[in-house]
């Protein structure tokens, strides 16, 4: 789906057809055929709109004579409906700068592009590329620190749940945030150093104009501080994981010690009675048959297993 947009009266309107310095935002459903007619209409070349929709494509940027294009990854709810994946995955977006217009591509309904269609972001200006594209890098940061705090939250949650029993749906609640955190580590390290190298390199071409300076400059304090979040939240949850997986292990150890020590225990009456139960006399049998001595041996035998069963408590074993 190919879409036109420009900003007049302060409002986002959507065009019927393309005008200078506008803004054309390509979102799924489109085919080849619609990415051919683009390509061939401003020119552009081809790898720029396929790039940006390989979801495994890195942050980076590239420049081939009056075209530039941008590839930023941004972080968006896991549609999948399996149990073992991630909760938030990572898919780039194509940001594309022609000397008339921007365009932005992806292959996802992307929620950082959709604050600027509902129009709420502040000073949002598609005429302006240069400081469209930093609001897109900004937004992109504040995705980021906003999925960390609800991966972290839901942390917080299954530690809980935890700590009353163990059970496997939460472990695997950890291990999909865990997964999470990995695709939010790599991600924001590869756009810390897409933003590094575009300052570095000047490539939007803001070096003179302060005010713009200074909001490249925040976003990068910004995603670093996202960086330093992900890499916190991934220690403390590798943490954790190890934890209850010593507790469940332990656990384990002290009910099988248990069960060892009841069978001991148990042990002792049946091997008095397997001594009685040969062809050995009876103790306290009298000549006119009495089964007293039947009583004796069972009361000896529960003697014997509370005597035991008082010294395993002693040393702490029960």
């Amino acid at each position: 789906m190919i879409r036109y947009y420009a900003k007049k009266s302060g409002q986002l309107v959507e065009l019927e057809k393309t005008e200078p310095s506008c803004w054309i935002n390509i979102s799924p459903p489109f085919s080849q055929e619609e990415l051919n007619a683009v390509s061939r209409q401003f020119g552009l070349p081809l790898d720029f709109l396929i790039d940006s929709l390989d979801i495994d494509e890195r942050s980076r940027y590239e420049r081939e004579e009056d075209f530039r294009l941008i590839v930023v990854n941004t972080p968006i709810l896991n549609s999948s409906n399996q149990d073992n994946e991630a909760i938030y995955i990572t898919v780039p977006i194509g940001i594309i700068l022609t000397p008339d217009n921007i365009i932005t591509i992806t292959s996802h309904d992307n929620p950082v592009l959709k604050l600027f269609l509902d129009n709420k972001v502040k000073n949002f200006k598609p005429s302006d590329e240069n400081l469209f594209v930093i609001q897109i890098l900004e937004q992109n940061v504040y995705r980021f620190l906003g999925c960390l705090k609800s991966l972290n939250h839901k942390r917080n949650v299954v530690e809980r749940e935890l700590y009353n029993s163990s059970r496997n749906q939460d472990l695997r609640s950890l291990l999909n945030i865990e997964k999470s955190l990995v695709y939010f580590v790599n991600t924001l390290s590869s756009n810390e150093l897409l933003k590094m190298k575009m300052k570095r390199s000047d490539f939007l071409g803001i070096r003179e104009d302060e005010d713009k300076t200074d909001l490249f400059e925040d976003i990068l304090i910004d995603n670093s501080q996202a960086l330093e979040m992900a890499n916190v939240y991934t220690n403390i949850l590798n943490g954790t994981m190890e934890a209850y997986a010593s507790i469940i292990s332990n656990n384990l150890n002290v009910v099988i010690q248990r069960l060892t020590l009841v069978t001991i225990i148990l042990m002792v009456p049946t091997l008095v009675a397997s001594f009685f139960g040969m062809n050995v006399p009876v103790p306290f049998k009298t000549e006119s048959g009495s089964t007293a001595s039947f009583f004796y041996i069972i009361i000896f035998s529960i003697v014997i297993s509370l005597l035991l069963a008082l010294w395993f408590r002693r040393k702490r074993l029960f």
